[in-house]
């Protein structure tokens, strides 16, 4: 196959024309550095490699833009990658942001962990659930969730005080301890919590 046309288009990438038809558009960098130049006749297995390439390159720098926003945990990052990405390149590039030490599981379920706990106000249960769902496996969040030191009648009390501020009438308290409930806190401490209101 010769290549005809190389045409510029959005976003650092070009239309690779072959005998005259437009093929695949590709990364403008990759086609520069593997001499992919008008002209040149290439086989099926160079235009196998080159298509390779460019989808690596590309999803490493969707990578790093994502991560540059913000922490991603390994899955969470190739899950992203996937929807504009092959599969094998999105895997390569969240594997490659891990070797260089921009993906790390461990220290993203450390702050995690005392994000959902301390700040968000959940349960150990509900925050494993929560980083079990971003791809923190089980027992890397386990770890990171027992490293926090959390009082759960203290966390009560600040989802009281910040959402129902007065625990006055029945109507308020039901409301409080179903959204206490549903944040995963069980009965005995919800009940605890509400006779000391109830006394003051």
């Amino acid at each position: 196959m010769l290549i005809t046309a190389i045409e510029p288009r959005r976003k650092g990438l070009s239309a690779l024309y072959l005998d005259g038809e437009f093929a695949v558009s590709l990364d403008t960098q990759t086609l520069l550095e593997n001499r992919f130049d008008v002209g040149r006749e290439v086989s099926d297995g160079e235009l196998k490699d080159i298509i390779e390439k460019s989808g690596e390159r590309r999803a490493k720098e969707k990578a790093l833009w994502l991560i540059s926003y913000r922490d991603h945990t390994k899955k969470e990052l190739q899950d992203k990658l996937r929807r504009t990405c092959d599969a094998q390149s999105a895997e390569k590039a969240a594997d490659r942001m891990e070797e260089l030490g921009l993906v790390n599981d461990e220290q993203y379920a450390q702050r995690y962990a005392r994000r959902l706990l301390l700040e968000k106000r959940l349960t150990r249960r509900a925050a494993l659930f929560e980083m079990t769902r971003k791809g923190i496996d089980k027992q890397t969040a386990e770890e990171a969730l027992g490293a926090v030191d959390v009082d759960y009648r203290d966390n009560i009390r600040a989802v009281i005080e910040k959402k129902y501020r007065s625990i006055g009438d029945e109507k308020t308290k039901r409301r409080a301890v179903a959204a206490l409930q549903r944040l995963g806190y069980g009965w005995d401490d919800i009940r605890a919590v509400l006779e000391e209101y109830e006394e003051q």
